[in-house]
């Protein structure tokens, strides 16, 4: 391709040229690189040496402020050009993953452990051993590479608690080329984000929308696109987060923020093409927009700005081989192959489910500077097995679970094992005994958690208020627990700090609330609203997510749901409050227990003034939590269960199993 260096220092190619200068943007080759609004610097960066890049350059400044119009060059430095001949073809194949959650390795008993990275990590191997000379195979994470499974606990709460982060160290080990930053990497708090990436990321950690925190820099920690070369093709990525879901507005770093990825998107789009072959757009942003139920949501759930949006807004920009490859809403798509409606304003969306179950592939054979011409693409979707050692080899579905040819053993030695010994110790230790599960086995927990009172959600609600005497400001009134955080049961025997992790993997701390009882009523009467009602359980998956932020309250508050004809018309009533009716105590002041995602507003589950989401017709508006006064006090919700169980050494009704009628449910 020829190269044009005109009288201002612009250098461009000859496509851009065509194309014109207000879609193309120029680079400006200058000795000081740092981006003047509406530009980006294009910086070399290491890339991971386990991974498949031969150079990448990090695309550095403010996505944020407007149309990206130019692209500088770091004191000359040496940029991707287009070296392919005209018509020369690239195959660029993509396995990605999403939303592994730190399911590295899923332990279990009876069945045995399930290698689930492991057994990608093979077929990402076989895959670049059996590849064609033109062909090009790259390793990508679109994001939530955190919270999910016990490997969470190395990463500790504060600087000094940390080990390792155990997602990044294997992604690393495993030549994952690069990912993006997803909403639940900040659940720990940025400054252990951070730590983990300066530690144990060899990789480069997109995200465009990101911005504000006082641990983690934009540009440094992370960045808003890169172009990556790998036998002379230029591979753009940009990298967008959910807006929805994020954990903005915590004490720790009350200044970080996301912003909306199709604004971000609009800006750099055009730039990031201009300078590659060929784009991938890492979204942790959701399947859909506004509303919508897919992969974990049982009913409705909200997206907002999510892949639907993302497409519509940059699909007119496209002029090269584009694709979006997705997370966040563990969306499986493309399972039998492309789905048509799966093609968004031209732009293809993929998404591999959650936790390792599926690894993504995409395949796109690109002719050099044909733009959009010669270019096609595939996708599939590969399985992993769940392993189940009870299952005998001359069984006919032996085959059908893990086997050791399945993963890289060498791999789950020398990576993962290590790190589960760090975790042996906490994984084994037994907290205490169930004397009867009848009430909060898996079965019975599901079953209950959206429709009504929960045996298990009363039994750490009641906990957690036995607890909170130990509390900085003193014990507390009321504790509340949603219903989505409850992901299992408990089983009579032994029980297992990692089954109790199971039970609440979500990385909550404990806030407290002053509420009059007035505002409890108002409360009480929205979370009516939210119940998952009679008429919609038989068409509603109960294993999936209703996330319509239904919440369980400790045995103070006790009151019944009138559900009325619809959701609009649910009510509480009767409500006591430590036994009196609220009527008589609406303005007194009462203390409540939050968990950080409902004392941040619930994000897409809606106490934060939005419509009530979650497949709730009626357009009912939320309560906004978020105007309440809290104290942070900096303790983990699960841990202070934890403390409790060790201390009761029992699970039993004499211990606080029970279902007391708290709740009570009328037609």
């Amino acid at each position: 391709m020829t190269k044009t260096l005109t009288r201002r220092g612009f250098l461009a190619t000859s496509s851009s040229l065509a194309l014109g200068a207000a879609l193309m943007p120029s680079f400006i080759v200058r000795a000081n690189a740092t981006p003047n609004p509406g530009e980006l610097a294009m910086v070399p960066a290491a890339h991971n040496p386990n991974g498949a890049f031969d150079r990448v350059f990090l695309l550095k400044g403010d996505a944020l402020g407007g149309p990206i119009k130019a692209i500088v060059s770091e004191n000359g430095e040496q940029v991707p050009e287009a070296t392919l001949s005209e018509g020369e073809q690239r195959v660029l194949r993509l396995l990605h993953f999403n939303d592994m959650h730190n399911h590295l390795t899923e332990f279990h008993g009876k069945r045995g452990d399930t290698h689930r990275f492991s057994q990608i990590v093979k077929m990402v191997k076989d895959a670049k051993a059996n590849a064609q000379d033109n062909e090009i195979v790259l390793f990508l994470s679109a994001g939530d590479d955190h919270t999910g499974s016990i490997f969470d606990e190395l990463m500790g709460w504060a600087p000094d608690e940390f080990v390792v982060d155990a997602g990044y160290r294997a992604y690393s080990e495993a030549g994952v080329d690069i990912s993006v930053l997803g909403n639940h990497e900040f659940d720990r708090g940025a400054e252990q984000l951070r730590i983990g990436l300066e530690k144990d990321c060899t990789f480069p950690v997109l995200s465009a929308n990101v911005f504000g925190s006082d641990h983690m820099k934009p540009n440094e920690h992370y960045a808003p696109a890169a172009v990556a070369e790998v036998k002379g093709l230029r591979i753009g990525f940009i990298g967008l987060t959910t807006a929805i879901d994020t954990r903005v507005g915590q004490p720790s770093d009350p200044n970080l923020a996301v912003a909306s990825p199709v604004e971000a998107i609009k800006n750099l789009y055009p730039a990031v093409e201009a300078v590659s072959d060929v784009v991938v757009i890492l979204s942790h942003c959701g399947y859909g927009k506004g509303q919508h139920t897919s992969g974990k949501a049982a009913t409705a759930r909200t997206i907002g700005d999510g892949d639907f949006a993302i497409a519509e807004a940059v699909g007119p920009m496209i002029k090269k081989p584009a694709v979006l490859v997705g997370g966040h809403s563990h969306t499986l798509l493309n399972e039998e192959g492309m789905d048509q409606g799966n093609m968004v304003e031209g732009l293809l969306l993929t998404q591999a489910l959650a936790h390792g179950k599926y690894l993504g592939d995409i395949s796109m054979s690109i002719a050099a500077h044909k733009g959009q011409e010669g270019w096609f693409n595939s996708v599939a979707v590969h399985p992993t097995k769940k392993r189940d050692q009870r299952v005998a080899s001359d069984d006919p579905n032996f085959a059908k679970f893990e086997q050791p040819s399945d993963y890289d053993v060498a791999f789950e030695q020398a990576v993962i094992a290590p790190m589960v010994e760090k975790l042996d110790e906490k994984l084994a230790e037994v907290i205490g005994t169930v004397s009867d599960d009848t009430l909060v086995n898996t079965k019975r927990t599901i079953a209950d958690r959206y429709v009504g009172e929960s045996a298990l959600a009363n039994f750490m609600n009641d906990t957690l208020i036995k607890r909170s005497g130990t509390f900085p400001g003193g014990a507390v009134d009321f504790a509340l627990f949603n219903a989505t955080g409850l992901s299992t049961g408990i089983h009579q025997g032994d029980l297992t700090f990692r089954e109790w992790f199971d039970v609440m993997p979500y990385a909550d701390a404990v806030h407290v609330a002053t509420m009059t009882g007035a505002q409890l009523r108002d409360f009480l009467n929205n979370n009516a609203k939210r119940l998952l009602r009679p008429e919609e359980v038989q068409a509603t998956d109960l294993t999936g997510f209703v996330s319509r932020g239904f919440l369980h309250f400790s045995s103070g508050i006790r009151y019944e749901i009138a559900l009325g004809e619809s959701a609009e018309d649910a009510q509480a009533i009767n409500i006591t409050l430590h036994g009196k009716p609220i009527e008589e105590v609406l303005d007194h002041e009462f203390k409540m227990a939050f968990n950080t995602y409902i004392s941040l507003g619930g994000f897409g589950e809606s106490w934060n003034g939005k419509p009530i989401g979650g497949g709730v017709a009626g357009n009912i508006p939320s309560m906004d939590v978020r105007k309440l006064s809290f104290d942070h006090t900096g303790l983990v919700y699960r841990n202070e269960i934890i403390a409790a169980i060790r201390e009761m050494e029992v699970i039993s009704p004499e211990t606080g199993v029970v279902l007391d009628e708290r709740l009570v449910v009328k037609a």
